[in-house]
């Protein structure tokens, strides 16, 4: 608990966490970001999805990013995943390279459109691994599209957590296009710090593809996406539904999580959101990862894999 107040101190009071290293670095438009795997799209539902195609195998995994990141996120798990299974990473609607427009950014929406490419790749049942957004989008995909599903891995996932109406509302306020937009590169940091047990210099890829799109030609649009998605995970909660899910799920939380649950609205500890799904879902197992923190599958990707593999074999 003590770190998380250290980290939203340093989140609001930002000036010394880094400084400005990419502010006069080019714009890095988002058909040009960077993931080390070939991107590939498809068109879902009228709209063109970017996602990644790698390795082979009798059984599919479908990865699914969380807010404001994108199909790069995977970057750590592609490769020794794809050794064993074929590695689906996709960029939801509003993010990476996917298009960008007014959709409606909701969780059964993103979960429709993950749906669709799957259809759109001939795939049947997938595992279905969502990362925090990803995960309540996952909940989702499991009540609308059951016959696709073989298996859900949810790794610190939204959707656990309850929201009052207050909470709610005090999140969309702040949460506006124009705070997105008007980040600074030291408070991006800050920020991206949040998400790890011990940030260092080896993340700092995010720092630099984050501060350089804001400078991209649709940035705006992005921005839109990100506050909509806000909306779209307040508007659909899932808490109260876990005990409809109908699937084998596992939890997957980083010990040391610093965003889950709400470090400024609720307190606690990943371990105690952790309960509230090990108590709903049927059936659901639970791992917890040491020394990791939000970003779990970037921090402690050996451990991730790992999971994943014991998991699904």
């Amino acid at each position: 608990m003590k770190r998380s107040i250290t980290l939203i101190i340093l989140m609001l009071f930002a000036g010394c966490s880094g400084g400005y290293v990419y502010q006069q670095a080019p714009a890095l438009e988002f058909s040009e970001l960077e993931y080390g795997f070939a991107s590939r799209s498809a068109v879902v539902n009228g709209i063109r999805v970017s996602y990644m195609d790698e390795g082979s195998g009798t059984q599919t995994l479908v990865l699914v990013h969380g807010l404001a990141s994108n199909g790069g996120f995977w970057r750590y798990n592609i490769p020794e995943l794809s050794k064993y299974y074929r590695v689906i990473a996709v960029d939801l609607p509003g993010y990476g390279k996917s298009a960008k427009g007014v959709y409606p950014y909701t969780m059964s929406f993103y979960a429709d459109v993950v749906s669709g490419l799957i259809k759109e790749l001939g795939i049947g049942k997938v595992t279905y691994i969502g990362h925090s957004m990803g995960g309540q989008i996952g909940i989702h995909f499991s009540f609308r599209h059951l016959e696709q599903l073989e298996r859900l891995i949810l790794a610190a996932p939204a959707g656990l957590e309850p929201f009052s109406r207050g909470d709610g509302d005090w999140l969309k306020s702040v949460m506006t296009i124009d705070f997105v937009k008007k980040t600074p590169e030291d408070r991006i940091r800050a920020n991206l710090a949040l998400n790890f047990y011990n940030y260092s210099d080896a993340y700092e890829w995010m720092v630099e593809e984050r501060t350089r799109m804001a400078k991209a030609a649709d940035f705006e649009d992005f921005c839109y996406a990100v506050v909509r998605s806000v909306h779209g995970m307040l508007d659909e909660p899932t808490t109260k539904r876990l005990p409809q899910i109908r699937v084998p799920t596992h939890l997957i939380f980083g010990e040391n999580d610093g965003l889950i649950p709400n470090p400024i609205l609720h307190g606690g500890a990943a371990k105690d959101v952790a309960k509230i799904g090990t108590d709903a879902i049927p059936g659901v197992t639970l791992d917890l990862i040491p020394s990791a923190g939000h970003m779990l599958q970037i921090e402690q990707p050996e451990a991730f894999n790992a999971l994943v593999r014991k998991i699904v074999q």
